[in-house]
């Protein structure tokens, strides 16, 4: 862990900056405490990654459950048929709901249930990239002009006084704060110079990392500022809890594990639902963090799942929001040259010693020179030159890629996927339907040869009854399976059919590798090669036991 300290230690302070406006604004959009965010950053970046198989990822509060969060403490607190209760006995209710969640979460790593992830289409991970990039460019124009009326981290179109993404924009430049753009402009600057070959060749620009000076470059503006007419107000800083005015425990929240608590209905379907969605977001973003990856390495999803829910656990326990990977910080992770997990740790332990030692300091971060940061991490995610790749490989590549991009930038992540997705699974229909089988009239012999593909679904039968309906009476029709590793029982129902209806028509059937086909539809040798990779695994799984 400790072979590229030097670029994972630069790479997990460059990640934490990123991440204290998010963990910040992600509580505030969850109508949740501000400590809560700053809780699940801290257990995202320790325990979730010294848990964790991914080298590159860092978990945190994620944006895509703000709306969950919040609507969930809301229904707790104002309970149907029964008088509302105190917020606080209310959210102490969701973090029961939290940990059980973890609990469900770590049960389905333990099933192998991570292997859902691998069934996301490139192009739709792609597209989700470039659409979370190109969100996160759009919603720091705000922050970069001066108008923080929103919380850092809300990912949705819908914002929450009213406005969109766009019409957002369209106020902050009709009000524009002279002293916030000054301060993007010149970290924008310090950020582009500092990734120029020649400063990182040299030892300071090895041992500084770019973010970090532009958030200096940024504290040091807000000093100066502050007494003028271009003083910065609160509004436009970061905001974190002081520790030393309020205490440590009072900054920290317990569930109520009492059994009306437990068993309440609405706790319960709240722990299923941050175990659903957080556990597909993670696996959503792990896999599109093994796409970044610069050395292709491939992280285990179902340990990835165990660590996520361990780090739900504790951070229901002790107050925090539910814990996912995020992308904004892994791909930051990435782009600041983060080799292993000791990356996401470096941040995750940062985070915690600045909030008990310095946060009087970290409050006089501008949110314009992190808006900055976050200009570079959307870019490199939706470079023009990835549209451009995508759109050369044809329909069934960038169809799926350009409305998982549209309408998670419309909509949000979740949508954007699962639209995406259903895009990628019709051409894999479509597909299906035009191949299932190959088709010769041999003129001599008066013979149609009929040869089934290796794979023949239920999604085939539509076409297969429409060219056994189409075939010309008095004729010779030879069906040949002898290719065929499985052929759906709906399509050997439909063969059947055909065959004691042929002679109707003058038909004569001939059926050819069947004698090999079980009940199934799946051919002996097929099966045989089933049996011989079950047990395959039975030795492997007992190797690692006897280990």
């Amino acid at each position: 862990m400790f072979k590229h300290i030097k670029q994972d230690l630069p790479a997990g302070i460059t990640v934490f900056l990123v991440a204290v406006p998010l963990c910040l604004g992600i509580a505030l959009a969850s109508g949740a405490p501000a400590m809560s965010g700053i809780i699940a950053g801290i257990i995202g970046g320790t325990v979730v990654a010294a848990i964790s198989g991914s080298a590159l990822g860092v978990s945190g509060p994620a944006a895509g459950l703000a709306i969950i969060v919040l609507e969930a403490i809301n229904d707790l607190q104002n309970p149907k048929n029964a008088e509302p209760i105190a917020f606080e006995e209310a959210f102490a209710m969701f973090l029961t709901a939290v940990f059980i969640g973890g609990i469900l979460q770590a049960i389905l790593g333990a099933l192998r249930a991570g292997i859902i992830g691998y069934y996301f289409p490139n192009s739709v991970i792609k597209g989700m990239l470039s659409g979370i990039g190109f969100v996160i460019f759009l919603k720091q124009i705000p922050h970069a002009l001066g108008r923080d009326t929103n919380p850092e981290g809300d990912m949705d179109y819908e914002q929450p006084d009213g406005q969109t993404t766009f019409s957002e924009i369209w106020e902050a430049l009709k009000d524009p704060t002279e002293s916030a753009i000054i301060i993007t402009v010149v970290a924008l600057a310090l950020l582009l110079i500092w990734d120029r070959k020649f400063i990182k060749k040299t030892t300071i620009g090895q041992l500084v990392p770019g973010p970090l000076l532009a958030v200096g470059a940024g504290i040091i503006f807000t000093s100066v500022f502050t007494g003028t007419n271009w003083e910065l107000v609160t509004d436009h800083l970061v905001q974190i809890p002081l520790v030393k005015d309020e205490g440590l425990t009072n900054l920290l929240t317990f569930p109520d594990f009492s059994w009306a608590t437990i068993t309440n209905p609405l706790v319960l379907k709240t722990a299923v639902v941050i175990a659903v969605v957080a556990s597909l977001e993670t696996l959503l973003c792990l896999e599109a963090t093994d796409k970044l990856d610069p050395h292709k390495r491939v992280s285990p999803p179902n340990r990835e799942l165990i660590a996520q829910g361990a780090g739900n656990m504790l951070s229901g326990l002790i107050g925090g929001l539910p814990v996912t990977q995020v992308i904004v910080r892994s791909s930051a992770n990435i782009q600041s040259g983060g080799q292993t997990k000791m990356a996401a740790i470096v941040h995750g332990l940062v985070l915690t010693i600045s909030v008990l030692t310095i946060p009087a300091l970290l409050n006089m971060v501008p949110k314009a020179s992190l808006a900055a940061i976050l200009f570079i991490v959307g870019y490199k995610l939706a470079k023009p030159k990835l549209f451009i790749e995508m759109y050369k490989k044809g329909p069934k590549q960038f169809l799926p890629f350009a409305v998982t991009f549209v309408v998670l930038a419309s909509v949000d992540l979740l949508w954007g996927v699962g639209i995406g997705l259903a895009v990628a699974i019709f051409f894999i229909l479509l597909n299906n339907y035009n191949t299932p089988f190959y088709y010769k009239l041999e003129t001599q012999e008066g013979k149609i040869k009929i040869e089934m593909s290796e794979d023949v679904t239920f999604i085939n039968k539509a076409n297969i009854i429409k060219t056994l309906k189409e075939l010309p009476a008095d004729t010779i029709v030879e069906i040949d399976v002898r290719r065929s590793n499985h052929i759906h029982p709906d399509v050997l129902e439909i063969i059947d059919d055909f065959e004691s209806t042929a002679p109707e028509r003058n038909i004569e059937l001939i059926k050819i590798g069947f004698e090999n086909l079980n009940r199934d539809g799946i051919t002996m040798n097929q099966q045989a090669e089933f049996q011989q990779e079950i047990e395959k695994h039975k030795v492997e799984l007992q190797k690692n036991a006897n280990l």
